[in-house]
């Protein structure tokens, strides 16, 4: 056999083990099937519920894990009524991870009157002892969950146990829209605890659920697309920044230092107000 037949071979060879590979996983990522029906971590395996009474809505099984590490916290939920004519305002919170430039987590929370908050934090929904994988994340390995949280859980945690940056900023949106966006934003929760999906890293994600949301309202604006700042949501404000969508006079680089939290955040952080707090500016 010639030099040039045996390298021939080898490809042939490679490219074979290379079909048979995108073959089996397009298999794998075809038959596997979403469950909610799993052995989930303690902090993700309740789902939260909301109950719709005309302008009320009960939110059932609001998590408010008290924490003492990241790993070693007390699971606790509650139940509570919230009226949506007393919605104020919402936020967009970016948690870049320090790792590495670009990829973070993104969420929401939502003012009411009385200093009243609530978070819907978009992620994955892991098994007792795992932890997030960007290559299980492409191919329809995790499920996807709507965490319905208050502050002092899901701002803290990452604030002041886990210890990455974390900015929070206020949104500019007529208050018919807020209401709409938190409204769509539960009956999609709902929808998942009968009709469970696959986080995915490139389309039903944190971020890009965020974006159908709001793309959901933008009925006569131009449609958020989506592109590197969306995949790599550590960059997202600043396309929320272009598109005039964050409520500052401020520009990019001066609004990431007043809308940056973690010392605020680590200074409050068993005070009552602490939502109230970590957003004043003057502090």
């Amino acid at each position: 056999m010639t030099f040039f037949n045996s390298k021939l071979l080898i490809l042939k060879i490679l490219l074979g083990v290379f079909v048979f590979l995108v073959i089996s996983l397009s298999a794998y990522m075809f038959l596997r099937t979403p469950s909610n029906d799993r052995d989930w971590n303690p902090d993700q395996a309740i789902l939260a519920e909301a109950i719709f009474n005309g302008d009320k809505v009960t939110v059932k099984n609001i998590r408010n894990n008290k924490y003492r590490t990241v790993d070693d916290f007390d699971v606790r939920y509650y139940d509570k009524t919230f009226d949506l004519n007393k919605i104020k305002k919402v936020y967009y919170v970016v948690e870049p991870f320090s790792a590495i430039a670009g990829p973070a987590h993104t969420f929401l929370t939502f003012e009411f009157e009385g200093d009243d908050y609530l978070s819907i934090s978009i992620e994955i929904r892991k098994r007792k002892g795992e932890v997030f994988n960007e290559l299980l994340s492409a191919i329809n390995y995790y499920e996807l969950m709507y965490v319905v949280a208050d502050e002092n859980d899901v701002v803290k945690l990452r604030s002041n146990y886990r210890h990455d940056m974390v900015f929070m900023y206020p949104m500019k949106a007529e208050i018919e829209d807020v209401r709409a966006l938190f409204t769509n934003m539960l009956k999609r929760a709902n929808k998942l605890a009968k009709e469970p999906e696959f986080y995915n890293l490139f389309y039903n994600t944190c971020t890009t659920n965020i974006v159908d949301h709001v793309n959901e309202l933008r009925v006569k604006a131009p449609q958020i697309p989506y592109g590197l700042s969306i995949w790599l949501p550590a960059y997202s404000d600043t396309l929320a920044f272009n598109l005039g969508l964050i409520d500052t006079d401020l520009a990019i680089e001066h609004a990431r230092i007043r809308y940056f939290i973690n010392q605020r955040a680590e200074k409050y952080a068993d005070h009552p107000n602490f939502s109230k707090l970590i957003r004043d500016t003057n502090k």
